[in-house]
């Protein structure tokens, strides 16, 4: 299972919103106790006023490799979890997306 699905024009992602997370990123993926996958996503923004989600969504437009203005809420506004609509191709935006989700390439151990 996949925290993210092929819609029109794009896909659909499913994110744990995790606000006042001291620093903007990806913390991976989870399943949440129904059995769906979410990308988890950890913002400095308190949820006050849609700042929260609005950082959300530009963490999630960066680790697409897209604009923020191609990304919107689609569902959530006021949910920890939340769907999100990318715009674009889905098999990239959706590889792009388990990509970084999965983090850093390792580094290479130095042996001596």
């Amino acid at each position: 299972m996949t925290f993210w699905r092929a819609a029109a024009e794009g896909i659909e992602v499913l994110v744990r919103a995790t606000p006042k997370g001291g620093r903007d990123g990806l913390d991976g993926i989870a399943v949440l106790a129904d059995g769906r996958s979410v990308l988890k996503v950890r913002v400095r923004a308190a949820p006050e006023d849609g700042a929260a989600t609005a950082a959300v969504l530009r963490v999630v437009a960066d680790a697409a490799g897209v604009a923020p203005a191609r990304v919107r809420l689609s569902a959530g506004a006021t949910a920890r979890v939340k769907t999100f609509h990318v715009a674009g191709d889905a098999a990239q935006l959706g590889s792009a997306l388990s990509a970084a989700a999965a983090g850093p390439p390792a580094k290479a151990s130095k042996r001596r």
